[in-house]
């Protein structure tokens, strides 16, 4: 009697762990142990959602990235990779640091816009380094590529810069945000074709409070402009706005650091829902990497505002979105 009691109890435990392990969906699976971050997501007119990612090869060293790839969802369960959409390889003016990418549709076309460098970060003796890095363009007739370097070199070789994200306005107005070296906190609108920049960059208003940032994000919703950021490179914060130039005003912090490490995402809505993807860092001790066990994998949470259009605090789960068909038809 015992016994059969104990297998019960047993068989009860399996099946509450199965459910966990069939509803866990953090970090998102891509079918394969691609290591993906810096995940830029975007809603195309086929109604599907998009990441653009960068890639962390195998025991990288010091982030040295070759190229940027693609996945789709119309369930954000079930993912397609499609593949690298761009190498570094492509480029003539670049031959590493594949970082974090964005992307937009203007003009019946696809623009990726990413960052890429050349030369080598001396940690050591940091006035050795030779790194260097820009932004460049990269355009296609569809959403997953491939890609076509269009001007053949950066949009301007300084500042350096990396982290773009370009936000289209309703008007139709395009705006590069980045994080640069000394040009934290500035935009500067781009051409209508998407390749060249429009005038200066305008330094922006941000309240009177500037720590040190990476990876920005813009987007808008409803008459609010969102500037949200990684602060201090680590917990995510975010800004508000009547205009895409700002003034802005800080509005704290909506998801904090997890393990000491970086964060960089993005916020979007699909089909009702508003999600936030960004980057874990995991322990893959199955990777070998001698240097750094912990790699970064994309994940999502869903993202809830408050009446007065500022942002709930987010957790990060172990299930992420694995509801997101059921909450839909809710």
């Amino acid at each position: 009697m015992k016994d059969k009691k104990i297998r019960k109890t047993l068989l009860a435990l399996f099946l509450v762990l199965g459910n966990q392990t069939v509803s866990a969906k953090n970090p998102l699976e891509f079918g394969n142990d691609i290591r993906t971050a810096d995940p830029s997501a975007h809603v195309w007119a086929d109604g599907k959602m998009y990441l653009y990612t960068s890639h962390d090869e195998e025991c990288q060293q010091d982030f040295w990235m070759k190229d940027w790839h693609v996945f789709s969802s119309e369930d954000l369960n079930n993912w397609t990779d499609h593949g690298a959409v761009l190498s570094v390889d492509d480029l003539s003016w670049a031959d590493n640091y594949a970082w974090a990418p964005d992307a937009a549709y203007k003009n019946g076309k696809y623009y990726f816009v990413f960052p890429a460098g050349t030369g080598h970060k001396d940690r050591v003796n940091p006035e050795k380094s030779t790194k260097w890095m820009g932004i460049g363009i990269a355009v296609s007739d569809t959403p997953t590529g491939p890609f076509k370097d269009a001007i053949g070199a950066p949009l301007w070789k300084e500042p350096y810069a990396n982290d773009p994200t370009l936000f289209i306005d309703e008007d139709g107005k395009p705006y590069l945000y980045v994080h640069a070296k000394k040009y934290d906190y500035h935009v500067v609108e781009l051409s209508d074709d998407l390749l060249s920049v429009k005038g200066e960059f305008q330094k922006m208003d941000m309240g009177g409070y500037e720590p040190k940032m990476e990876g920005p994000w813009v987007f808008k919703r409803n008459e609010f402009y969102y500037f949200t950021m990684p602060e201090n490179n680590r917990k995510l914060s975010y800004y508000m706005s009547k205009s895409p130039r700002g003034p802005w005003e800080y509005k704290g912090v909506f998801m904090s650091e997890e393990n000491n490490a970086n964060n960089h995402h993005s916020i979007v809505k699909y089909k009702g829902q508003w999600i936030l993807f960004y980057h874990r860092w995991i322990d893959t001790p199955e990777s070998g990497c001698k240097l750094r066990k912990r790699q970064r994998h994309s994940a999502a949470e869903f993202l809830t505002f408050n009446i007065d259009g500022t942002i709930q605090k987010v957790k990060r789960t172990m299930e992420g979105v694995s509801y997101f068909s059921k909450r839909i038809k809710e």
